[in-house]
């Protein structure tokens, strides 16, 4: 059976989270939100400084096995910290996911490239900056939520790799949706190599940012998760050397996707339920403290059963994907539905649940004096996060 109780590094981990968040990460994340230019955000000493002490805390590498300096925790304990994380800070949070997604991938399909994890793995984990940031570019302008459509062959990345003697050449761009894409020191391209094939004919290619015909569009002004740096990633001729093929073209490529969306899920649903937390626990603590018809608010029924609903909806998401994580520690990557299916509830419930803790606050919910209006903002975007919510619940239904 489960036992709910936590182990010492999980405590650990969550305190510390807990510390950092509400210390470091609320602050920084409510100020950045109102900055009105995108541009200004991620170029600001706020945020540089807030990633660099999100990398000394080793935030960004969680997942990566100790021998290569990373912490090597296990699923459970990384969600743990992703919801402590997100209760305070959810656009820093989903900034800090997706960061090692570079070094995973070289780890995970490509263990025996050491010119690779030498270049991109340890110096990732060493780095105590914060401007040690990864991407992985999937999604194109055309390829939106049937980027999971491996079997029609009229579906294919229009990002091409073309083989020319012992390098690739890329030409292409990635949608506006690819977080991190703005601030990425080297990313992970989903590239075309035989179209006929579909989207088994696309290679996974490390592309350093640097690289001569490497550009970026402007970050996308979103109406959340504002410090999430979200843009489209361009790529012109840009030569890179065969062995930055981490994994060809073939049959196995829905494997890999699969393997990446269902730990994705996970990840997105743990940012939901944090969302949720903070809209709860300070709409909770105003409902004891604003009095209305000779009480606090809070003793009125009504306002009771929303806190209720709400505290109710955290529990049983956390729950489900606690169950999602159970199971991708016991054989990776777990179970795809289970984490398809905690995530749209987990996000479908923060939708709801924001936007009953906003009316809690009445007329004072829709002021930015308050940040459960931004709450509000930010649960919208979930439901669209690695995947629409209706085409990700059309692919779980199919797996029963």
């Amino acid at each position: 059976m489960i036992d709910f109780e936590l182990t010492e590094t999980q405590r650990l981990m969550v305190d510390t989270a807990h510390e950092f968040g509400r210390e470091v990460l609320h602050p920084a994340e409510i100020e950045l939100d109102r900055v009105a230019d995108p541009e200004k955000v991620f170029v600001s000493d706020l945020y540089r400084n807030t990633m660099k002490q999100a990398f000394e805390l080793g935030f960004h590498k969680m997942p990566i096995a100790d021998q290569y300096g990373g912490l090597g925790l296990e699923p459970q304990t990384i969600g743990m910290v992703w919801e402590e994380l997100a209760r305070w800070g959810v656009g820093f949070a989903a900034t800090l996911i997706p960061c090692s997604s570079t070094p995973q991938l070289i780890l995970f399909l490509a263990p025996t490239n050491k010119e690779l994890i030498d270049k991109y793995v340890t110096p990732y984990c060493e780095d105590k900056t914060g401007t040690f940031i990864t991407a992985w570019g999937s999604s194109e302008p055309q390829v939106g939520s049937d980027g999971k459509n491996y079997y029609d062959p009229c579906v294919h990345h229009y990002t091409k790799a073309e083989k020319r003697d012992s390098r690739y050449i890329i030409n292409g761009r990635k949608s506006d949706f690819v977080s991190n894409g703005g601030l990425a020191r080297v990313y992970t391209v989903f590239a075309c190599i035989d179209p006929s094939k579909g989207l088994r004919g696309s290679g996974t290619f490390v592309v350093p940012a640097d690289t001569p015909g490497v550009s970026c569009g402007k970050p996308l002004d979103k109406i959340g998760f504002r410090t999430l740096n979200q843009t489209s990633p361009v790529f012109e001729d840009v030569e890179i050397p065969e062995s930055n093929m981490i994994f060809p073209p073939g049959e196995l490529y829905p494997m890999l996707h699969n393997s990446i969306v269902t730990v994705g899920n996970l990840a997105v649903g743990y940012l939901a339920v944090g969302l949720m937390r903070a809209a709860y626990e300070e709409a909770l603590s105003h409902s004891k403290t604003r009095v209305q018809w000779g009480k606090p608010i809070f003793e009125h029924q009504q306002i009771a059963m929303k806190l209720l609903k709400c505290f109710q909806a955290i529990e049983s998401a956390r729950a489900f994907l606690w169950k999602g994580s159970w199971l991708a520690t016991k054989k990776f990557p777990g179970d795809l539905k289970t984490s398809l299916s905690a995530k749209i509830y987990a996000t479908d419930q923060a939708i709801i649940h924001t936007t009953e803790m906003m009316h809690i606050f009445g007329g004072y919910g829709i002021s930015r004096e308050y940040a459960v209006e931004k709450y509000v903002r930010d649960a919208h975007l979930l439901r669209i996060m690695d995947g629409t919510n209706e085409t990700l619940a059309n692919k779980a239904a199919a797996l029963l």
